[in-house]
Formats: C-alpha cells, structure tokens, sequence
C-alpha cells in the first residue's frame, strides 16, 4: 500500500471513530438524563396544562404513585401523549373543547358457564372481575369489561363451587366454555325421561314434575292450569270434575297435601272448584308425588303436590299480561339490583264486565242442585273471584338467601232472594265468600361446601262463609269455617361424600279450626273451636351410585302430638335402578298421617255449592288417619318410545263416613271406618319429530270397610275400576295442537229397593253401591299460536273446546221424597261444550 492511501484510511478511520464516541456520548447522556428526571405522572401533567393549555381528567386511583421519566420538552404535544401511553400503559383520549381522558385499558371477555356433569348451561351465575360484575343469561353467557391482565374473575353461584380464572385463561377472540362444579349439599335429583310431554318429567325419587317454563300443550288448556295439568298423570282423576277434587289413588280430596313454596294451603280452587286458584305466572314448577315422599313432609296420606316459584334472580325486567273467557291477568319480574328481584302476579274475573260462554256453563255446573239454582228464577246473581300473588328473593351474599312469599285469593257469590209478602216485594241477600291469605318465609344459608340449613316459616288463614236468607221464614243462617295454621321447619343437609347426603329437621305445625252455626229465629249459635299442635324430628339419607344408575332415599319421621300424647313413627322409602341401558325399576313405600280432614254435614251447607269444611282430629270420633303404602314399577325408555306400568297397594285407616260424601243410608251417620285401593298405572308413549302420542291406563279396586255400618266391604265411593285416556300433540315452530280423549267407568252409586222404595217416609235403599253410572267420555282439543309484536314482545294466541261433541256426562245421583210422597232421582251432569280462547303479550 502507498503512503497516500494509508494516510487517507488513518485519516478516515480517525474520523469514524470520533463520529461513533459522540453518538455513544450522546445516547449516555439522554440515558443518564432519563433516569436522573424520573417523575411523579400527576406533575408531568400538571406541567403540560400550563404549557399547551390542554385539561385532564381521571380518577385520582387511575395515576396514583404512577412515575415515569419526564418526556422530553422537544416533543409535540402529540408526540408527548403517545409517549405517555407507551410509558403508562394507560389510555389517552381527546375529547372536546381541549379535554384528554385518563383510563385504565380496558378488554372485553366473554365465555359460556356450564354445568360440568350435565352440559347444561347455569343461568344467572354472579361474574366478577375488579370493580366490575355481571350476570349470566339463560344459556350461560356473559360479557364483562377487564381492566388490566392481572384480574382474576370470580365465579360464583349457590349452587356450584366458587371458580376462579385469571385472565390468560381467556381466548381473547372467541368465548369459551366454563365449566362449574355442583355444588351438591343436597344429591340433584335425576331426570329420568319426558313423560307426557315436553315440560312433564320422571325424576329418580319417584316423582314426577311440571316445569311451565318447558311446558308444550295439553288436550283443553290453553293456559297451565296447575291442578288441571296433574290430571293427565295415570292414577289421578276428579271424579266430580273439579280441581277442588282431585283423587289419586281412590284418596279423597283433603287426603292430598297442598304446598306452594313450602306453604301449607287448605284451598285449591276459583269458582268454586273449576279453576285452579294458583297463578301459572308465578309458579314455576309442580311436583306431585303419589308415594314415597321425602321425610321432611307430613300430611297428604294419598299425594303431595308441592308448587314453588322462579328459585333464581332474573337480572332484566319481563312481564305479561293476559285475558281469556274467565279471568283477565298479569305478571312481573322486577329486578332489584344484582342481588334481589321481586315477582307479582295477579288475575281477576271479567264476569262484572261480560258473561261468556265459559262462565255460563260454569256457573250451570257449580249451581246444579243447590239453593242458587233455586232462586236463578227471582234473583240477581253475580260470581266474582281474585288473586294476587308475591315472590321476594333476596341473596345478600353468595351464601345467604332469603325468600318471602304471599298469597291471596278469593271466591265470592252473592245472589238477591226475592218474594211477595202482604203485597209487596221483599228482598234478601244470600252469599257464599271463600278466602284464602297465607305468607312464608324461608332462609338458606350454605356454611360450607358440604354443609347447609334451611328454614322455613308460614301462616296460612283460610276462611269459607256463607248467609243463607230464607225470606218466607224471615230466618237467617251463617255458616263459617276457619283455619289457621302456623308452621315451621328447620333443616341441616350435611354431604358426607359425593355420593352419600344426610338431611336432619325438625317441624312444628299448629293447627286451630274453628265452626260456627248461627240461627237468628230462633236464635242459635254453636261455636267449636279446635288447637292441635304436632312435633315433627325427620333423618333421610341420600344415595346415588357412581354410575349414578342406582338412587336410594331412605327416611324416617318421628312425630308427638302433644295433645294427645301420641307417638307416630313412620319410614319412607324410594329406590331406583337402571339396568340394560333402557330400563328403570321403582320401588316406592311410605307410612303417613294427617291431622284434618274436611267433611260434609248436610248437602245444603254453604248454599249446597262448597259444603265440605275442614275440621281436626280429636283422636276419638275424628280420629288421626293413618297410611301405608307401596308399589313397584318398571320403565322402557328406547328411540322415543316410553312404557311405565306401576303397581301399588294402599291401606288408609282412621276416616269417618262424613269426610266421603255418602248421599245414601249413610249420608247422617257418623262411623270410623277404612279403606284399601290396590290397582295399576300404565302409561304407552311415542315421541315423533314433531309429535307426541300417548295412551294411559288404570285400574283401580278402592274398597270401604265400616264394621259399624256393613258386615261386609263394599266399593267406595271414589273406586273407579277402569280409567283411559288417548292424547296426541303436535309442534311446529309456532304453533302447538293438541287432542285428547278421556274415558272411564261410571262412579258407584245405590239405588232404592225395587220392592220398597219407602219406609216410614224414607228411601229405602238396596244394597250400599252395588250400581253404576254409565260410562264417562270426553274429547278436548286445544291449539296455541305465538308470533312477535316487535323486537321485544311477543304474544300467544289459543283456543280450546272441552267436551267437543257435547257429551251429557251424569258424574253423580241421588235420591229424595218429593212432595207427593215419591221417590225422585236428582242426577248431576258433567260440563257440557265449554269454548275458550286466550290472547297474552309478554314484554
């Protein structure tokens, strides 16, 4: 290399090296320089305000104790912003009137919550994440804002155990699936198939169950009739057409146990028993158990039938209102906050306003024979009836919740007797008013994973009275029959293993039934007024296998009443088993009692139209009925097709002749007796794509023995040996039909003598219901179309006809000496033709 070249690289080289030292000098320099001017983030923008003239705002949380090292000062304004965000991490928006907003970033997550052992999705499940929270929608979804990634969520609902997920679990472009834990401090009872129709189930322990919520269509309903919908199940009928009636098993009506939220209710029925006096709005749910109830229940010696409300707080606000042929209704949901909601439901009739077909042939079936048919001729008559209902739920905390609920309801006849005396019109009132006022409590709190309390406090008040003017005596006479009950019951459910779960309570009832006759002319009064208190101390343990193929709930109930210094002990058993993949085998069994019953002393008591009233046990002449019970059943469940057929055996001592409705020999005398019902449930049912065929059956022999009265047993007064129904259902997206027919044997009755039809001027009667009516049939058909208003209401439209083809029914007779000293067959008949429609908006 020549010297020229090599001085021109040295030189070069010199000047490449001094470039490089002052650049390396200079980033020092700005380094040292940042580090050294760390600042407080609130002067940095208290230093930029005065100088561009810009205002910021935040939550003083948002930047506390936040230090960065100072921007530079040649920096835009824009370019100090962005450097900020770069060094915070925080977000900087500009908005009007030079104004910059300071936030946390925020990031949406989304996600499913489901239950982990059946898939199905958990509705109103609490989300939790920071300052933030939401709820779960009926499929399980939420949305929820996140401010940094260092939250966690919180899911929590009382059901299932707490799970918490942090936020790197989450896909942050697509929603997954969370799946939740039961939290089981009380082993779920299993849905072992659809029974009738969608919204009816079979579940493990022997019961079966009416979500309304699921509910299709049945033959005759347009709206969930509570008490009329029980009717569809094999084994329960009411033979006398009226809800007020139902019989299961060949029992009588008060042998059924009615609650609603855990509320004991002594009436059932509007109009006078064609109507169930419980709103389908509010309630939710019915179980209607006909053995094998669980420990913790007392009373209901043939079924139970427990209705219960929404158990859960429904975060948006849903309401409906609604008219048919008979009543005209409303419902709403209210949401009160994250933690409470409150639902109100009530309905009244519109027969002040319109007399429909439906009401007339009501109003015929409900006056037949009674002294309202007696003056329809001369008098103003009105039928008017009401309810109101109230659920309160309350969950101040993830392991607390508390419930109230009310009811009111209310049966009113009023009619004017009009005669001539001395030339002039004379007008008196008679009336009949049924009343019913009850309210509960109930409070749950889960102590821990494995361990809970309930309890549950209730008043329920009925009242039945009726003013009977008799104008050609110039007599009045008051009838009233009261009941009050005060109940509590407290519970501890201990989960020993996920498999095992041990329930223990006590229950105290006391019950005051009070009756007055009273007579102005001459003047009478009788006044009896009864107070039973009974304790109550239950153990149940429950089962269910691994393979959650076997379910066993075995309990015992301990009970003293005080009163009468009695001990009843009684065991309850429910056993079920899957075998073959297809097939379910039942095996049920319980000991029960009941302290009241209702009976009848004349047929003409309370105007002749609800003359039954309630009285207690006072363990001589009313004694305390007791029952036993048992069956066995087995199921097929296979690519649609279902087959259950039950046999069962029932023996129920201690009723008296009054509390059965004897209209013979028997009607006025009073005997302690029994009875036995042995019989057969069967139920055949296909379920198609779009429709559903079912056929039921059975047969009853429901046999009475009063030593007193025959030497012999003789059929009862509710046995009806053959019972059928054929139902079909069809669904479309929008549109529901159904169509069914009822069929079954005639109810027993006794007939005079043919030889000596009178002695000593009465029916002389043959032996005690040795006949029978003809034959029952009916036809219903029933059809619901639903379609949208708007974006956010939709209605329901329905028809129904019960009794299509108008078929006179005889559902009773009875004999009575005429005037003329002959003997007169008085028959009662069934609804005829009865139309209704329906038409209701839900927002």
């Amino acid at each position: 290399m020549d010297p020229t070249t090599l001085s021109f690289i040295l030189v070069k080289s010199k000047y490449l090296l001094f470039i490089t030292l002052l650049v390396a000098l200079s980033a020092f320099k700005i380094s040292a320089q940042e580090i050294s001017e760390t600042k407080l983030l609130i002067n940095i923008l208290t230093d930029l305000q005065e100088r561009y003239g810009y205002q910021f705002n935040y939550a003083s949380e948002t930047i506390e104790n936040i230090s960065i090292p100072e921007p530079n000062k040649g920096l835009t304004f824009e370019e100090t912003i962005k450097y900020l965000e770069q060094q915070t991490g925080l977000q900087f928006s500009t908005l009007p009137n030079k104004f910059i907003s300071i936030k946390k970033p925020v990031t949406e997550l989304c996600g499913y919550v489901k239950d982990k052992d059946t898939g199905e999705p958990v509705a109103f499940c609490t989300v939790q994440a920071g300052g933030a929270s939401t709820l779960t929608d009926e499929l399980g979804f939420f949305k929820i804002d996140i401010a940094n990634n260092k939250e966690t969520l919180h899911i929590r609902h009382l059901s299932y155990k707490t799970l918490d997920r942090s936020y790197a679990f989450f896909k942050k472009e697509d929603c997954g699936v969370i799946y939740l834990i039961p939290n089981r401090q009380q082993l779920s009872e299993i849905i072992l198939y659809d029974y009738l129709i969608r919204g009816i189930d079979k579940l493990d322990n022997g019961s079966f169950e009416i979500d309304f919520n699921q509910f299709s269509i049945l033959p005759g309903l347009i709206e969930s009739d509570v008490l009329q919908s029980i009717q569809a199940f094999p084994g329960i009928i009411s033979i006398n057409e009226t809800v007020s009636n139902i019989n299961i098993r060949g029992g009588t009506n008060d042998q059924n146990l009615i609650l609603w939220d855990d509320i004991k209710m002594y009436q059932s029925g509007h109009f006078f028993g064609l109507i169930s006096m419980y709103n389908p709005q509010i309630t939710q749910k019915v179980k209607l158990q006909k053995n094998g109830t669980p420990s913790s229940y007392t009373d209901g010696v043939s079924g139970t039938i427990a209705m219960t409300t929404e158990q859960s707080i429904n975060p948006t606000f849903k309401a409906n209102i609604g008219i048919n042929f008979t009543d005209a209704n409303g419902f709403a949901d209210i949401p009160l906050g994250n933690n409470s909601s409150i639902q109100l439901a009530g309905r009244k009739s519109i027969s002040d306003f319109i007399e429909t077909p439906t009401y007339t042939q009501y109003f015929d079936r409900i006056s037949q024979d009674t002294e309202v048919e007696d003056n329809t001729n001369n008098s103003d008559i009105s039928s008017d009836f009401y309810d109101a209902s109230m659920r309160w739920l309350y969950k101040p905390s993830e392991k607390d919740e508390i419930q109230l609920n009310f009811i009111n309801a209310n049966n009113e006849l009023v009619f004017n007797e009009n005669e001539i005396l001395n030339s002039e019109v004379e007008t008196r009132q008679s009336s009949l008013n049924q009343n019913s006022i009850a309210g509960g409590l109930r409070y749950k709190r889960t102590w821990s994973n494995s361990f809970s309390t309930l309890l549950n406090i209730y008043e329920s008040d009925y009242k039945l009275k009726a003013i009977n003017a008799n104008i050609l005596n110039d007599q009045r006479f008051l009838q009233e029959n009261k009941v009050s009950e005060t109940g509590a019951k407290i519970s501890g459910s201990y989960q020993v293993s996920e498999r095992l779960n041990w329930v223990n309570g006590y229950h105290f009832v006391e019950t005051k039934v009070t009756n007055l006759d009273d007579v102005d002319d001459p003047v009478f009064r009788r006044l009896i007024a009864n107070v039973l208190r009974t304790h109550g101390i239950f153990t149940e343990l429950d089962f269910i296998s691994v393979n959650r193929r076997t379910t066993l709930n075995l309990g015992l109930r301990f009970n003293y009443l005080d009163k009468f210094n009695k001990q009843l002990w009684e065991p309850r058993l429910s056993f079920n088993h899957r075998f073959l993949n297809w097939f379910n085998l039942e095996l049920l069994g319980e000991f029960k009692h009941q302290n009241t019953s209702q009976i009848i002393n004349f047929q003409n008591d309370f105007l002749g139209i609800e003359k039954r009233r309630w009285q207690l046990s006072d363990n001589s002449d009313i004694p305390v009925i007791k029952s036993k019970q048992g069956s066995l059943g087995l199921s097929y469940n296979q690519n649609g097709w279902l087959i259950n057929t039950v046999g069962f055996y029932k023996a129920v001592d201690g009723i008296t002749s009054q509390s059965q409705g004897f209209q013979n020999q028997f009607e006025f005398i009073k005997s302690i007796g029994s009875y036995t019902a042995l019989g057969l449930d069967l139920l055949v049912r296909k379920q198609f794509n779009d429709a559903n065929v079912w056929l039921s059956y059975s047969y009853l022999e429901n046999e009475y023995s009063f030593p007193e009265l025959s030497g012999t047993s003789f059929p009862s007064n509710f046995d009806i040996p053959h019972a059928l129904s054929l139902g079909t259902t069809y669904i479309l997206e929008h549109f529901r039909f159904a169509a069914g027919l009822n069929w079954r044997s005639g109810k027993p009755y006794t007939q005079p003598n043919p030889a000596t039809p009178i002695i000593d001027d009465n029916v002389n009667y043959d032996q005690i219901n040795q006949q029978r009516l003809e034959d029952y049939m009916r036809v219903d058909l029933s059809a619901i179309y639903n379609f949208k208003l708007g974006k956010k209401t939709r209605a329901n439209l329905g028809l129904s006809v019960w009794n299509l083809f108008d078929k006179k029914n005889d559902i009773n007779i009875f004999y009575r000496i005429t005037t003329l000293g002959e003997v007169e067959a008085i028959i009662q008949n069934s609804l005829g033709i009865t139309p209704n429609a329906m038409f209701r908006v839900y927002f």
